[in-house]
């Protein structure tokens, strides 16, 4: 009997509590399928080098191709600026990050999370080799091998507390996935990505790839290889069904490829090109 009453009221509990426990899971679907192609495009070997894909670290620099052309002052777009707070008015990122960014903090205002504030965004080069002129290596990254370079990483902090122990930062642990964000450099990662624990430092990557990583517990690196040991997975994710492929350019200029209607094109700033589509 008793055993019965915990069984009904565990049912209970799963009946009002399960949603909960789904959103932090991605419910993704991944499969070798493979896609209906509309046509064929050439990629050059340049691709290699820009995306929102790209690996940035000691070994692999940013090139001047990879750094996003969409780079905006935030203070002058109050339209990208709902929902959190600058720590400097000479903030700047690429607009398509600004939007998604403010898609998330708006979300995060509906579980009553809303003391973010961004502290650092994109960086010229110039920029990033004074931090590191003034920082030294403990603290900043030389000029060209920080994802700041890039325009699509944030350091967001909280107005309350520290990251680590703050709600926004828990928070973007949690959900930052959904809305194409990765937490670059984890806590149990530093061996893989070279970069202590930055609870602060976010990437943009976007669906389906951020879904992936957070499923599977991978960093940037780990992503990559598992694309390029796949070279080709279907990825069903809400109401949408991805085709990732992944073309490794050995000693080619070029390569002929077949793609979907819709596609986006990234490469890993190693030596090979991932291209995204959806039917």
């Amino acid at each position: 009997m008793k055993k019965i009453k915990w069984l009904l009221l565990l049912g209970i509990l799963v009946l009002l509590f399960g949603y909960k426990f789904n959103d932090l899971n991605p419910k993704i679907n991944i499969s070798n399928e493979k896609s209906k192609d509309a046509g064929y495009i050439t990629i050059e070997k340049d691709h290699i080098y820009y995306g929102n894909l790209l690996l940035v670290n000691h070994d692999n620099p940013v090139q001047e191709i990879g750094v996003k052309r969409d780079i905006i002052n935030l203070i002058e777009h109050q339209n990208h600026m709902q929902g959190y707070q600058l720590l400097d008015p000479d903030i700047r990122i690429s607009e398509q990050v600004a939007e998604r960014f403010s898609t998330m903090v708006n979300a995060a205002k509906k579980d009553h999370v809303d003391h973010f504030m961004i502290n650092s965004g994109f960086r010229s080069l110039e920029e990033q080799s004074q931090l590191y002129e003034e920082m030294g290596p403990a603290y900043a990254l030389p000029a060209g091998f920080s994802e700041h370079n890039l325009g699509i990483s944030l350091d967001i902090g909280s107005t309350l507390k520290r990251m680590e122990d703050a709600e926004e930062g828990k928070w973007l642990e949690k959900n930052s996935w959904k809305y194409g964000f990765i937490l670059r450099y984890p806590k149990d990662k530093s061996a893989i990505t070279g970069i202590q624990y930055e609870p602060w430092h976010f990437r943009y990557v976007g669906l389906p790839h951020s879904a992936i990583m957070y499923e599977k517990n991978l960093t940037l690196e780990q992503y990559q290889d598992y694309l390029k040991k796949k070279t080709s997975i279907s990825v069903h994710y809400e109401d949408k069904k991805y085709y990732i492929s992944y073309y490794d350019f050995k000693g080619e200029s070029s390569k002929k490829v077949a793609v979907t209607r819709n596609y986006e094109i990234s490469g890993d700033n190693r030596s090979g090109i991932i291209v995204t589509g959806t039917n």
